[in-house]
């Protein structure tokens, strides 16, 4: 929300109050100040120059050598290049040290040779709108040194941030009341016009749903003149980011920032009898004031004419056909409460939303929907002239939001230290409007209905009295580690390995489209009535609760090879979804680590090509994550997906491994084969978080053995590995492949057969192995295989 100083200034004193001060004083009392504007000139440096001389540059076509009387007694030299001024003219002079918008400050240069010891400025140049072509010509009659500034408005512009529980403040009228409770300044009073009300006839308003809207008010005004808003009008909404439109609608968006209460004209000739307040037929269209043709349910709430033709989406904004315009004559005014959860879910459903269902749904003042109205009719007589119907028609009562509520004194003082009084923090309350009704309890106004409990009155005195000055009675409390603690401390491990490693985090929604559900990679195989999806998702894009994370690290891949990235290496924690039993048990969650690595293994340069990630790549990641230990890829087909295998860690599955089907890969537009993989994360943390035993450095020397075996060419590696691990051969401390040979000729080697080459390594950590007990160790290994597998050695 945009609050303009100049316009709070009109509710209080704000004279001797800095930026920086009201910055500080709103922040600390919960009100965000997200940005700060200054329009207009904002420093005493810029003053009013006469132009004595200009003479042309003797370095520089362009430029001109100018002396000018900036009203200091003596003359100043500027280099200038503006051809739009003539000797005798009086200009804006930026002196050394003055502050321009865009951070630029002045300062005295030599420029082509020449001292220059200032700057004659253009209008845009000074935080003025732009102007002719060249320098701010000024009055004749402007006092030479009188800053330009108090010949020119200037204004600040908040930019403040509401909690949703604060709808009061959502007005010049109600920040200035906050302003006035911290600053402990009197609100000047509000000028409002009474006007007498009578119950509306059925004939000319109606409410045929009280629930939805419990007050509806409206007047009549005739014979206005539909025109350009007067200077002022326009400033007040020019300087909050508002269009004038016309001074009709120009006065409801006054009043709405004013005081917070949302108004609509109709026109009234447009209108056929009354207004009817009613709820939308089911399927019932409307057009509203941006074009938008939206069918409505029965739980919207329309402004109509007795005919039934809708006015108005009630609360939300205004209908096509019965606007305000050049033509309109005669209009009716509306004001009015409505019940804010109905205004949110019409908002939310038809997205539409305006400046009145932004106040509208989070509940604005019941007492002062009359208070608007009749603040709106004065300022449109004076506006666009006509006249008012005496009395303003009532249709039902304003809703009482609030109740006394009785501040507890023990606990007043538990709470904030005994750092305030009763007495202050009666005077507190008091200046935010509330009545003291008896000895602790007070009657909280229209205006406050976050206002409820106890506890609600102790907050807004610590907030005015200032967080700062309740006294801190403890250190810091000792608390015990708990599992959650433990998770994080892991995930925070992994985090920093797999970053150390060269992998990019990445965050994905947790919602992916039908359409990904082919590079969906979860730990089981996805059974029928596995998925989630969404009930009434935002979009297409958003329908599925994702069963895995690697549909969103591939939609990430495809956007950052869209932007020419080159090397993929990415990893990402979090959440996954599924129904258990295929939909047969309640929802799960779990948490998983997947990761992505595709593209060069480095760049490229003149003195090598680079590699591209392979699948070793992937398996050297997640032994460096889980700090060396022995992983193994277990094969398991999987749709979708080729050179897909389980990853198991000893005897433990933890995960999943898979390479996009290259078919996938082309449709993707991605160059290099993508592997990913998924991992259970709470096995993670539990292998993290296990004893990591350190052996002695080797004492006695080792041997090793190569033995090259021939065996099924369908034989995978990983049930060699198997065997040579079971073999528990005490001797042997490692077996690694170095080396695969195939004949698809069948000329040195039978097509379906292969040849892969071990190397084993023997040691003992008590003595120094004799060859005999290295060979006795070795053929023992080659027996097992022989007897396991039938491998023959060559």
């Amino acid at each position: 929300m945009n609050i303009s100083l100049n316009w709070l200034s009109t509710h209080l004193d704000l004279s001797g109050k800095s930026i920086p001060e009201l910055d500080d004083l709103l922040t600390f009392a919960g009100v965000e100040v997200e940005g700060i504007v200054t329009k207009g000139i904002s420093t005493d440096k810029i003053v009013v120059a006469k132009i004595i001389e200009a003479v042309q540059h003797p370095n520089a076509d362009r430029l001109k050598v100018t002396q000018v009387d900036a009203g200091e007694g003596t003359l100043r030299q500027i280099v200038c290049g503006a051809q739009n001024y003539q000797v005798g003219d009086k200009v804006p002079c930026a002196l050394p040290g003055a502050a321009l918008p865009g951070g630029f400050t002045i300062g005295e240069a030599v420029m082509r040779k020449v001292e220059s010891r200032g700057m004659l400025c253009a209008s845009s140049e000074i935080g003025l709108p732009p102007g002719e072509d060249g320098l701010l010509i000024l009055p004749a009659d402007a006092e030479i040194g009188k800053p330009v500034r108090e010949m020119f408005e200037s204004d600040v512009l908040l930019e403040l941030e509401v909690t949703p529980n604060r709808p009061d403040l959502l007005s010049h009228r109600g920040m200035a009341r906050e302003l006035a409770t911290l600053l402990k300044t009197p609100l000047r009073p509000l000028e409002i016009p009474a006007r007498a009300t009578a119950p509306a006839a059925g004939g000319d308003v109606r409410v045929d749903a009280p629930a939805a809207c419990p007050l509806y008010t409206v007047v009549r005004i005739s014979g206005v003149t539909v025109k350009d808003s007067p200077p002022w009008l326009q400033q007040r909404l020019e300087a909050i980011g508002l269009r004038p439109i016309n001074n009709i609608v120009d006065v409801s968006n006054f009043i709405l920032h004013e005081l917070g209460q949302p108004l609509h004209a109709f026109d009234a000739a447009k209108l056929a009898g009354g207004i009817v307040v009613r709820h939308a037929a089911d399927g019932e269209t409307f057009t509203a004031l941006d074009e938008s043709t939206h069918i409505l349910t029965t739980d919207d709430l329309l402004i109509a004419d007795e005919n039934g033709a809708a006015l108005a989406l009630g609360g939300v904004m205004g209908g096509l056909d019965s606007g305000v315009t050049a033509s309109t004559t005669d209009i009716l005014l509306e004001s009015a409460w409505f019940t804010p959860p109905g205004i949110r879910r019409t908002s939310r459903r038809t997205a539409l939303s305006s400046d009145s269902s932004y106040r509208f749904e989070r509940g604005v003042d019941p007492e002062g929907v009359l208070a608007a109205s009749h603040l709106a009719v004065k300022l449109i007589l004076a506006t666009a002239g006509g006249s008012a119907e005496e009395t303003t028609l009532v249709a039902g009562q304003a809703p009482v939001l609030t109740r006394p509520v009785t501040l507890d004194q023990a606990k007043l003082d538990q709470l904030m230290g005994g750092s305030i009084s009763l007495t202050d923090a009666g005077a507190i309350l008091t200046r935010l409007g509330l009545t003291k009704l008896a000895v602790a309890t007070w009657q909280v106004p229209s205006f406050r209905a976050d206002l409820q409990r106890h506890i609600d009155l102790v907050e807004e005195v610590a907030r005015v009295h200032g967080l700062d000055q309740v006294p801190s009675r403890f250190q810091a409390t000792f608390v015990p580690a708990s599992p959650v603690d433990a998770a994080y401390d892991a995930d925070m491990v992994l985090r920093r390995r797999l970053a150390a490693l060269g992998l990019h985090e990445c965050q994905t929604i947790k919602l992916i489209a039908d359409g990904q559900l082919g590079d969906a990679l979860p730990l089981r195989p996805l059974q029928d009535g596995d998925l989630i999806r969404v009930k009434l998702p935002l979009s297409e894009d958003h329908a599925v609760m994702r069963p895995s994370i690697v549909p969103g690290l591939v939609a990430s891949a495809v956007r950052n090879v869209h932007q020419q990235a080159k090397s993929l290496r990415f990893f990402e924690m979090g959440r996954v979804f599924r129904n258990a039993g295929g939909g047969k048990a309640r929802d799960q969650e779990s948490e998983t680590l997947a990761l992505l690595l595709s593209g060069p293994t480095g760049p490229a340069g003149w003195a090598a090509t680079g590699r591209t990630t392979d699948l070793y790549d992937l398996k050297g990641v997640l032994i460096s994550l889980l700090g060396g230990r022995e992983i193994q890829l277990s094969p398991r087909e999987r749709d979708g997906f080729v050179l897909a295998a389980d990853i198991k860690s000893g005897e433990q599955n933890i995960g999943v491994f898979a390479r996009l089907a290259p078919s996938r890969e082309r449709e993707l537009d991605l160059g290099h084969p993508v592997y990913v993989a998924e991992l259970d994360l709470a096995k993670l943390r539990k292998l993290l978080g296990s004893i990591d035993h350190v052996t002695d450095l080797p004492q006695f020397p080792g041997s090793t053995r190569d033995a090259a075996m021939e065996l099924p060419v369908g034989t995978p590696n990983a049930d060699i590995e198997a065997v040579i691990r079971k073999c528990a051969e005490p001797l042997l401390v490692s077996a690694e492949c170095f080396d695969l040979f195939t004949d698809p000729t069948g000329v040195k080697l039978s097509a379906d057969r292969k040849s892969v080459a071990y190397r084993f390594y023997y040691r003992a950590s008590d003595r120094t192995l004799t060859t005999e007990q290295v060979d006795a160790a070795h053929r023992k290994v080659l027996d097992t295989l022989v007897a396991k597998l039938g491998v023959k050695f060559r």
